[in-house]
């Protein structure tokens, strides 16, 4: 075994003693809070630079030309970790290629009454029911216009953007419209999510005949508002059955959207291997993490064959490990996103994956030029 591998197995082993110990024992979402306090503060003026120098992978074999946009890593931070933008830089500095923040709604809203994340540790997994909890689209504009103005090193943030809860499903359309006017100026990309469990009446919109005056009024607003062409993405749960995944396609390539994110979470409990008792503890919402890798990469390969090259796809659920992520590069998707992995991984996980990723995009290099 090398000294790299060596050191890489010792990282992994102190975080899950750290995570079974403490982190592991703190209701989910204190531990959030308190851990991304924490990689705020990190990020601090000086820290920023410390993290880039100890977490960065700088490889060549990583980089990635998509949307438009030069992507260091295909590795991104998925929405929901930064939901109101407060701590890009420092998730950047961290080693993800991209950050995308949100969901973020037009007004402010509180979110679902706590308890509303839990982990089933077993599984790797979190089941999360947190109801879209953010400052709205004015504050989290001007957070986005300060830090873009301070900000010395460039990184792709995506925004990603959700259904009001207090909006009637009938004027969905004004409600995103009005987030994609006052963010789409300081997004790299917008992501319209119409796929979160925990709104109610938000996944009808992913039927086509409503997703497609909605998705044609923000790409209008985007680009209107930020005077340039903004790349958007629509992001779609893995719950839909298989013809409604290749609508959904259909529509993007029509509309001439940009790509599609795959997937959110599932409220499917097929296949976990905790307890009944556990599971039940864990309540209502959308399961992420691990539970998620079969069916996320069975959507991938459905959108990639209908689309070919046409659309990036972005792939999310179930990447816990380098394999994971060259799995679904291989699979056709053009980035990935991970969250679940990121909290159970630790803040050095990034750093890992991406490390041994640029390994096996090396030691593939024939196919992945090919």
């Amino acid at each position: 075994m090398s000294r790299r591998v060596r050191r890489i197995d010792g990282q992994r082993r102190v975080y899950d003693g750290l995570f079974r110990t403490v982190l592991g024992r703190v209701d989910a979402e204190t531990a959030h809070r308190a851990a991304f306090g924490a990689i705020r503060m990190a990020g601090l003026p000086g820290g920023a630079a410390v993290m880039r120098q100890l977490c960065r992978v700088d490889d060549p074999a990583l980089r990635v030309r998509a949307l438009g946009l030069d992507f260091p890593s295909p590795l991104g931070l998925a929405a929901g970790f930064d939901k109101d933008a407060k701590g890009v830089d420092a998730l950047a500095a961290l080693g993800f290629g991209f950050v995308e923040i949100g969901t973020v709604t037009a007004v402010p809203q509180p979110g679902n009454t706590r308890p509303r994340l839990s982990r089933l540790v077993t599984d790797r997994a979190i089941v999360n029911r947190m109801g879209f909890n953010n400052d709205g689209c004015e504050a989290v504009a001007e957070r986005l216009r300060r830090t873009a103005r301070r900000r010395r090193r460039p990184v792709v943030v995506g925004v990603n953007i959700g259904k009001s809860k207090v909006v009637p499903e009938e004027h969905a359309t004004v409600d995103y419209v009005a987030s994609a006017r006052r963010l789409a100026p300081f997004a790299d990309y917008v992501v319209v999510n119409v796929s979160s469990p925990n709104t109610p009446g938000l996944r009808d919109l992913q039927a086509v005949d409503r997703l497609r005056p909605l998705l044609a009024a923000v790409r209008a607003a985007a680009d209107g508002a930020a005077g340039r062409r903004v790349p958007l993405l629509v992001k779609i749960a893995p719950d839909l059955v298989d013809p409604d995944v290749l609508a959904v396609a259909d529509l993007a390539m029509e509309l001439g959207l940009d790509g599609i994110v795959a997937t959110n979470t599932t409220t499917q409990r097929v296949g976990l291997r905790s307890s009944r008792s556990e599971v039940a503890a864990a309540g209502s919402g959308g399961v992420s993490g691990e539970p998620l890798r079969t069916r996320s990469m069975e959507v991938l390969r459905l959108l990639r064959d209908r689309v070919g090259d046409r659309l990036a796809l972005v792939s999310v659920g179930g990447i816990s490990t380098a394999d994971d992520a060259w799995q679904r590069l291989r699979a056709g998707a053009t980035l990935v996103q991970a969250y679940t992995g990121f909290v159970y991984g630790g803040p050095l996980w990034p750093r890992r994956l991406q490390a041994e990723l640029a390994q096996l995009m090396r030691a593939n290099a024939e196919e992945v030029a090919a």
